[in-house]
């Protein structure tokens, strides 16, 4: 198991990353409706009178302190969905009990990391001939302030098995109890690149929709192709 100390603090820098949603997951409006934690405390409590698909809507709230979500930014939304509507079974990085925003340096780094993980979860439906998948790539701007790096680690280090998720997920525990922003990690489906793990949405600056691609499923993963977009 890796220690945090033997994993140097990045600086505060800016970065672009890149990351691909699903098209069947919309942006969360209130999120981006709002400036700032009052607005959206305001208006949450107006429409949760008369909204009853709000709380599926905008999520588990109580998983994030107000002060972590980024009003105000573009692609608010973006930003907090992944902590407020937690994979109950985990990633790399999380058991299932917080959220990860995972980011790619490249889209081709995230393409190869998505594609990995819908191949492997249409694997196990039966009978799936034929289907066709479609996502909204993500261009993010954030910063770095208090995260840490493992570039430096091989992939051959526990924390980047393929499948055995035991130690990232120690490491992932580790740096969400120490109250750590994020980590920069290698990509373990595109060897040579890397991604980040942020534990928290509160130091992204933008998040902007680009291209549409889609996945094309004949028993596996044949093809992704790029639709539309910037």
């Amino acid at each position: 198991m890796v220690t945090l100390k033997a994993l140097p603090a990045l600086a505060d820098e800016k970065q672009q990353a890149h990351r691909l949603v699903n098209s069947k997951f919309p942006p969360i409006d209130l999120f981006n409706d709002v400036a700032d934690a009052q607005e959206f405390e305001t208006l949450y409590q107006i429409q949760a009178m008369t909204n009853p698909r709000l709380l599926n809507e905008v999520g588990r709230l109580e998983l994030i302190p107000r002060e972590d979500i980024p009003f105000g930014i573009p692609g608010c939304s973006y930003a907090t969905a992944p902590f407020t509507h937690v994979n109950p079974s985990g990633s790399r990085f999380s058991d299932g009990a917080f959220g990860v925003l995972y980011l790619a340096d490249t889209m081709e780094t995230a393409i190869a990391e998505v594609r990995h993980h819908q191949q492997r979860y249409w694997s196990g439906v039966d009978k799936l001939n034929y289907e066709r998948f479609v996502f909204r790539s993500l261009s993010c701007r954030f910063r770095e302030a208090g995260s840490v790096d493992a570039t430096a680690l091989e992939l051959s280090h526990p924390i980047y098995d393929p499948d055995d998720y035991s130690h990232s997920h120690q490491l992932g525990s580790a740096l969400k109890h120490e109250a750590l922003a994020g980590l920069r990690y290698n990509s373990v489906r595109s060897p040579g690149n890397h991604c980040w793990a942020l534990l928290t949405p509160r130091h992204v600056i933008s998040i902007h929709q680009s291209a549409h691609y889609e996945m094309i499923w004949n028993g596996r993963i044949t093809s992704v192709n790029r639709l539309s977009g910037a």
